[in-house]
Order: structure tokens, then C-alpha cells, then sequence
């Protein structure tokens, strides 16, 4: 049996009432000011994952009470030193994998120096978010009617781990795509990389220049707001949201009934899995960096599989077809902690043809 460990942490304030009710009372940075001094903690034991070949694993979810503004304004080292002492907590228990969960996993280094520290090897489960986020797209894209190699695809956070590897699959499949991050150095270098494999590449520091025409879009911004707004796309447009927390906001669903908008990374773990803790997800279901650090254990990879801001193109396809052996699959589409039915999506599409009709 296979043995991992995973560290999550809260990417709200509002993350932690779901256990200490009582903290709505008190204003948000009070909140962040109590749980700053308390030590991670092993919260939950995760049983029953089963692969499709009978091989079996066991985790532990071990918690980390920072939100993403307290891990980015902490000095490195310090952040360092909790995120070691986490995985230190995990492979007490036995753990032979370590994955790193929404922010412990964009501070710092990426987690090349937790594996370094770490006694067991460390995984960041970009390889699968980025394969599974980037297939999501592709599908929900299809049922939308769009032909994925006539569409127009933009990437929000290019130049990220994760939306790099995203970049890198979808250029072989889309007929053009937009970079679209903060510095323009770093989408320059990414551009030139992804030349000459399929796609015509442009770059695109403008946020809403860059997706105003955009077909697919996926969103993997470390921002920590939201930034993508209703009138930011067009009609019949797929937009992934892969980062947490989101970067579209709840208002896109509200007031755009022409645009379908999908959670990236759900991921449908097999067997009867039991993760005791209700992190928000259905039971059965899990985002797709902590189904990596499942799927590295029931394999016996017990290796630094992902970590570092570069991801080769063979490495997503290697965890993909990991997945696809052991029974994981994307869990159909998924927007706001719900499924999207299947006459949702299509009336979404008949809404935006219709739009297209109007403004022809």
C-alpha cells in the first residue's frame, strides 16, 4: 500500500468557519492574526483509495492555517519552515509522498527546497491540474460547439507553473492562443518557446485585451481576488478556472447566460474513497494536485515528480496516462461547488448563438 501525505490551508477567511462557525463575528484580519502563531496539524486520516489495477494508498491531509495573503507577505524562510514542519508531520505517520496544495506551492521556490529539506520526495500536482484543466477545456469546448483547432485560446497567469504547461498542451491544439500575465520579459521567452507547434502566439499584459476575443480561456493567476468580470468575454466563450481562489468572479455566472464557465482539476478518485474532512468537494471527488500525490503513491513513484516552474510537455502526458491506468478521471463539468447538467450547457450554447445572431 502506497502512503502519501497532503498539505491544504485555507484560501479564504471564510474557509475557516466551515469548522469554528463562531469566527464570523470577528473582522477578517483578526482572524488571520489568531491562527498565525498555531502549528500545522495532521486533520485528517483519507482511506479507501482503490486503482483500477486493485492497487490501494492511504494519506493524511495535513493543515496549514495561513491564507494566501499571510504565505506571501511572510518572509520566505518562515513559510519555508512551517511548510518542512507539515511534511515532517506527514511522514511521521508513514507518509513516502508529500504534495503541496493552492499556495504552499506558488511561495518560495515552487517546492524545490521543501524537497530538499523534506526527508520523502515532494510533488506540487501541477503535471495533472495543468493535463486535467487543459482537457476539461478541450471537452466543454466541443459541447459548446467550437472546433478546438479553428478556436482562439488565452491562458491568464502564462508565465505561472501550471499556466505554462497549460500553454504548452493547448498550442498543439488551438489555432491561436494569448499569453497573458504581468511581465512581459517572461511572456516573450514563453512565446518563443511555443512557436512553431501549431498555434500562432501572441502576447498580452492588457487582461481584457487579451481574452475580449479569446474562445477558451483558462485561468491560473496567483492573484488573490477575483479579475475576471462578466463583460470581460465573448458570447459562446469557455472559461476554465483552475486558481484558487478564483479568479472569476461569481458575477460571470450570474449575469452571463451565453458563457460557460467550468471549474479546472475536479477529479473523480477511484474507489471508496474517505477523505474524513468536508473540504467542499463531492464525495469521491478531489482537485487534481492532490489526485498527482494519490496517483504517484498507487504507482510507487515515490519521487519529486513535479516541482520547479518548468514542466515538460512528456511529464503532463506521463501523469495523464498515470491516471488514465489507475481510474481517475475529470469529474464532467463543474462551476461554483456545483455540477453543470447537461441541458444547462446546452442551453449556455443556444443563448450564445443566439447573442451571435444579434450582434451579426
Amino acid at each position: 500500500m502506497g502512503r502519501f501525505a497532503f498539505l491544504m490551508h485555507p484560501v479564504r477567511v471564510s474557509d475557516y468557519y466551515r469548522k469554528f462557525p463562531a469566527l464570523k463575528r470577528l473582522p477578517e484580519p483578526w482572524v488571520e492574526t489568531l491562527f498565525r502563531p498555531v502549528p500545522p496539524w495532521v486533520g485528517s486520516h483519507i482511506t479507501g483509495v482503490v486503482s483500477a489495477t486493485g492497487a490501494t494508498a492511504e494519506g493524511w491531509f495535513v493543515f496549514l492555517p495561513w491564507t494566501p495573503r499571510m504565505l506571501l507577505e511572510t518572509p520566505w524562510p518562515t513559510v519555508r519552515e512551517r511548510i518542512v514542519r507539515a511534511g515532517r508531520l506527514g511522514q511521521a505517520k508513514g507518509a513516502q509522498i508529500f504534495g503541496l496544495g493552492a499556495f504552499t506551492k506558488i511561495a518560495g521556490d515552487q517546492g524545490a527546497s521543501i524537497n530538499e529539506r523534506l526527508g520523502i520526495p515532494v510533488t506540487t500536482g501541477n503535471s495533472y491540474t495543468a493535463a486535467s484543466a487543459v482537457e476539461a477545456s478541450l471537452l466543454a469546448a466541443e459541447r459548446m460547439g467550437l472546433e478546438p483547432g479553428e478556436a482562439g485560446a488565452a491562458v491568464v497567469g502564462a508565465t505561472g507553473a501550471i499556466g505554462a504547461a497549460c500553454a504548452q498542451l493547448l498550442a498543439r491544439r488551438v489555432a491561436r492562443i494569448t499569453l497573458l500575465a504581468r511581465q512581459r520579459p517572461r511572456l516573450d521567452e514563453l512565446a518563443e518557446r511555443l512557436r512553431g507547434r501549431g498555434a500562432d502566439v501572441r502576447v498580452e499584459t492588457d487582461l481584457q485585451a487579451g481574452i475580449r476575443g479569446a474562445d477558451i480561456v483558462v485561468a491560473v493567476s496567483s492573484a488573490t481576488e477575483e479579475i475576471l468580470q462578466p463583460e470581460d468575454f465573448k458570447a459562446g466563450a469557455v472559461v476554465c478556472d483552475v486558481a484558487r481562489p478564483r479568479n472569476v468572479s461569481s458575477a460571470v455566472y450570474q449575469r452571463r447566460d451565453d458563457v460557460l464557465v467550468i471549474d479546472g482539476g475536479v477529479i473523480r478518485v477511484p474507489g471508496p474513497v474517505d477523505f474524513g474532512f468536508d473540504f467542499g468537494f463531492p464525495p469521491g471527488h478531489a482537485e487534481a494536485c492532490i489526485a498527482e500525490t494519490m496517483i504517484l503513491a498507487l504507482e510507487g513513484r515515490f519521487e519529486a515528480f513535479t516541482i520547479g516552474r518548468d514542466i515538460a510537455v512528456d511529464r503532463l502526458e506521463e501523469i495523464a496516462a498515470l491516471a488514465s491506468k489507475h481510474g481517475f478521471r475529470v469529474a464532467g463539468f463543474r462551476r461554483f461547488e456545483r455540477a453543470v447538467p447537461d441541458d444547462e450547457v446546452e442551453r449556455i450554447r443556444e443563448r450564445a448563438a443566439a447573442r451571435r445572431r444579434e450582434t451579426a
